[in-house]
């Protein structure tokens, strides 16, 4: 804890003032100016961390910077591959005739000339024609009469011979003659036929050649020349070469390995009784020669610090750890260290991360009382230098 952070209130000033008083004067001067100045630096500092808003006076305040929050995690990691170990069987081989072709078959091809024969052709020398005759028109007679003038009708007047009366118009008769038409006939040539033509057919004449035909086409004759084959012997493969594979597996090993779970760095107040500002003794007394929590201290550590870490997220703490002077230096450091370890490791079991703790033995080095290396005291003397300390951190 640094002198700044710990912030006073007025119940502290009357204890400062009689550390003055006790003071001797020759050194009071000098005292209370380094006091002023402390004091000075103190509130200037107070002023720059932004104090805790509202504080309750006769109470103390921890600034705390949180701390980064790690977390254990178990990882199987592969130190040495798997691998495969090969092994080659050679390949086997066997002896077999084979028949194989020397010469391949062919063909040879032989010419056949055509055959002929002489066949007669029948033609026609001369076409089948005709021949052409005229049958001249034929004629009758007849006869037609014509009217040459129309048949008539008129009135014609005649006076009577020997008429009576003088007027001779008295004795005029009016008659209604009729006159026949006039003919005349007329001889007259008629057709009787027409004229035409008479076809008169003349026969063909047929007559024969002779000329040469193919009777058999030529051709080509093929003959078949057999392959040729030998026999030989060769090495084959009776069984091929194979690899025969061995897996070697791979070897593993499993480390723990520290992980960051929350990023700290964050200022908070954490308001604390003024009384465990400082060094703190609980109450645990380890029995000789032991590093076990008794029921009993357990007990204690809830009341106490498992409490207080629940209630003060922000807290940090040291666990400070110490042996009597009995038996060797360096052992008791280390017993110390497993004292103090135990704390740590209790209060881990109970939900307060274990970044948030401090182990530290401190062997015989910060004894209580008289009892060092060589001097004879009595057993709860020793006891009580077998004690477990605790501060709070910044």
């Amino acid at each position: 804890m640094s002198l700044c952070t710990f912030v006073l209130s007025r119940k502290n000033l009357p204890n400062l003032c009689y550390t003055f008083h006790n003071l001797k004067l020759k050194r009071m001067k000098k005292l209370f100016t380094l006091i002023v100045a402390l004091v000075a630096l103190c509130a200037y500092n107070a002023i720059s961390q932004e104090l805790p808003e509202n504080p309750t006076p006769g109470k103390c305040y921890i600034k705390c910077i949180t701390a980064d929050e790690f977390g254990e995690v178990t990882e199987t990691i592969e130190v040495s591959p798997a691998y495969k170990k090969l092994r080659v069987i050679p390949a086997t081989y066997r002896t077999v005739e084979e028949k194989v072709l020397i010469k391949e078959a062919t063909r040879r091809l032989t010419y056949v000339p055509a055959v002929f024969e002489t066949v007669e052709v029948p033609y026609v020398s001369k076409e089948a024609s005709r021949t052409l005759e005229v049958v001249p028109a034929t004629f009758g007679s007849a006869s037609k009469t014509f009217e040459i003038f129309p048949k008539t009708a008129k009135w014609e007047y005649t006076t009577l011979e020997n008429c009576p009366s003088a007027n001779k118009e008295d004795c005029v008769v009016a008659c209604f003659v009729e006159y026949p038409e006039k003919t005349q006939t007329v001889n007259i040539t008629t057709l009787a036929q027409d004229a035409s033509t008479r076809e008169n057919p003349i026969s063909e004449v047929r007559a024969t050649y002779k000329k040469q035909v193919v009777k058999t086409p030529a051709r080509m004759e093929e003959v078949e020349i057999p392959a040729e084959y030998a026999t030989i012997k060769r090495q084959v493969i009776d069984k091929p070469a194979q690899v025969i594979e061995e897996v070697v597996p791979a070897v593993t090993k499993t480390v723990t390995k520290t992980i960051l779970t929350k990023k700290g760095g964050m200022a908070v107040w954490e308001e604390v009784d003024c009384s465990i500002t400082g060094v703190n003794i609980l109450p645990i007394l380890y029995e000789y020669n032991s590093a076990r929590l008794t029921p009993e201290s357990t007990r204690i550590l809830d009341e106490t610090l498992v409490k207080l870490m629940k209630e003060k997220p922000g807290l940090r703490i040291e666990i400070m750890s110490h042996t009597d002077s009995r038996g060797n230096d360096e052992y008791n450091t280390s017993l110390s260290q497993q004292r103090a370890q135990s704390v740590v490791n209790y209060l881990v079991s109970n939900g307060i991360s274990r970044n948030r703790l401090v182990a530290r033995g401190y062997g015989e080095t910060r004894l209580k009382n008289r009892c060092s290396n060589g001097v004879d005291c009595s057993e709860a003397e020793h006891q009580e230098n077998r004690r477990t300390e605790f501060r709070i951190l910044q």
